[in-house]
């Protein structure tokens, strides 16, 4: 009974991470029986070999079912922040918010030369509904996390980089003044973590407001005519930056907060 809840176990928690992974644990289970080494020796390693495998069937199916991958190793000017959302199948999109994503990265690079644009979470590759964990709605193909543009202390643009490993988490205080609709309010039921504590672990970075200014002018004006139709960011970014528009939303008081990145999705 025991090794049957640890196996369920860890079908439900690689379903919940990576959309595939359970169904690869159990067809790994399965192989396992026709091995002629020890099972527990080999099974992890077989379970690596058929999860990689099913992966790669999915990077060649996802796309008759309308969602296809952002790439994860290339020097375009889009580039998924790290392989680990690659590996766990977190980097699908459909075809209209690729376009559009890749849209926005050319027009950064095409106005600030070099710039890359950095890709966060996107949605599994299957099954409209199938929630992407921690997040409430990217669960369709059409939304899609963006990276913020960061300089350092000194003032240098960090090309390619953020504060932190994932590009979540490293929250943007607001200024002084600055519109907080959140800063009063009780949350009993809520994802909106500060996570007080994790902070002092980043680098001491700021946005870079020249960029942060172009992107959100472009996502919610010209990005409107590639399909976009909501950029959901915390409201003293955009009131620091001095722009205002219908475009740009505040995601809400139990949502995650969106200080660390930028959500944008289509209509």
């Amino acid at each position: 009974m025991l090794r049957i809840l640890r196996h369920g176990f860890a079908v439900v928690l690689l379903t919940l991470l990576t959309q595939i992974g359970g169904l690869a644990w159990l067809l790994a289970l399965a192989l396992r029986r026709f091995l002629p080494w020890p099972g527990r020796l080999i099974f992890p390693a077989l379970f690596v070999c058929v999860y990689a495998a099913a992966t790669l069937v999915t990077h060649q199916v996802a796309p008759l079912f309308g969602r296809v991958p952002l790439r994860c190793f290339t020097s375009a000017n889009l580039a998924v922040r790290t392989p680990i959302y690659c590996a766990l199948n977190r980097n699908y999109v459909t075809p209209e918010l690729k376009a559009a994503a890749e849209a926005y990265a050319d027009h950064m690079a095409s106005s600030f030369p070099g710039t890359t644009t950095l890709a966060l979470d996107a949605n599994f590759p299957f099954v409209t509904g199938f929630p992407l964990m921690p997040h409430l709605s990217h669960n369709d193909g059409r939304k899609l996390d963006l990276a913020l543009y960061y300089r350092d202390d000194a003032g240098n643009f960090r090309n390619g980089e953020t504060r932190s490993p994932l590009g979540y988490f490293a929250f943007q205080q607001p200024l002084a003044n600055s519109p907080q609709p959140c800063a009063n309010r009780k949350r009993f039921i809520s994802l909106r973590w500060d996570l007080t504590w994790l902070q002092p672990l980043f680098p001491d970075w700021d946005i870079e407001p020249t960029r942060m200014k172009e992107a959100l002018h472009w996502l919610s004006s010209e990005g409107r005519n590639h399909g976009i139709e909501k950029v959901f960011l915390e409201p003293h970014i955009p009131a620091r930056l001095g722009i205002s528009n219908d475009t740009i939303r505040f995601q809400g008081c139990r949502a995650a907060r969106h200080d660390d990145h930028i959500h944008i999705q289509l209509r």
